[in-house]
């Protein structure tokens, strides 16, 4: 996957870059978003997991470049803070629970393709690209199902796979790609959109050399966003 995704997203950006042959524009649109996130962490060995929920919002900033036929292009940049982490499945009979909530800045950069209505009405887009992500902490936010009848046993853990309980993150920064679909609705107010997101993270959050007890630890996100955008100039 990973030598699949970075050709791909490399001849997206270039193709994008290349592509100005059509009625030029020139419209810059700014605003916020806020989201819902449901992630989970690519482990290998492999641990058993729930999704981990969380919230996600931030600026945008949208510049619309040109009009090609039907198609509209642009390029999306945002800056948003973004709860991730996972929810472990115990079912080994001790009621134990285990859950990790991980903060991050992250910064994606996307082709942003639209058809439909360019100033009013409804309009239908995909966004996709590169995502970077910056670690702040995790806010201890690690849950255990102790209590005297199932007290915290780690014994009967599928493959013995402990490591990851209060394990520091190793890699502040994080990268992957992201991409989404969505409809905006282009109003004399502003602009209305909801978007359906997915992230595949490309970096692990610990150490994956072969003295480290995972060989994988990325992130994975699913998340439904809703922004307002303001015209600012076309």
């Amino acid at each position: 996957m990973r030598r699949l995704a970075i050709p791909l997203l490399c001849i997206l950006i270039s193709s994008t870059a290349l592509a100005q042959v059509g009625e030029l524009r020139s419209n810059l649109a700014v605003g916020f978003n806020g989201g819902y996130n449901l992630s989970k962490v690519d482990f290998s060995p492999t641990i058993k997991q729930n999704l981990q929920p969380g919230l996600s919002g931030g600026l945008t900033l949208r510049y619309t470049s040109e009009k090609y036929f039907a198609l509209i292009c642009a390029a999306q940049f945002e800056v948003n803070f973004a709860q991730r982490g996972w929810n472990e499945l115990i079912d080994d009979g001790t009621g134990n629970t285990y859950s990790r909530t991980t903060n991050y800045i992250e910064i994606p950069f996307f082709a942003h393709l639209g058809w439909g209505q360019e100033e009013r009405g409804l309009q239908f887009f995909i966004n996709a690209g590169p995502q970077l992500g910056l670690y702040l902490k995790h806010n201890n936010e690690e849950h255990y199902g102790f209590s005297e009848e199932h007290p915290w046993d780690e014994s009967s853990r599928p493959n013995n796979i402990t490591a990851q309980y209060g394990k520091e993150v190793e890699n502040s920064l994080e990268y992957g790609i992201t991409g989404g679909a969505g409809m905006e609705l282009k109003t004399g107010i502003g602009n209305f959109i909801i978007e359906g997101r997915y992230f595949f993270g490309l970096s692990d959050m610990f150490g994956n050399s072969k003295a480290d007890p995972f060989g994988r630890s990325a992130n994975t996100t699913i998340t439904a966003k809703i922004s307002y955008l303001i015209d600012v100039t076309r």
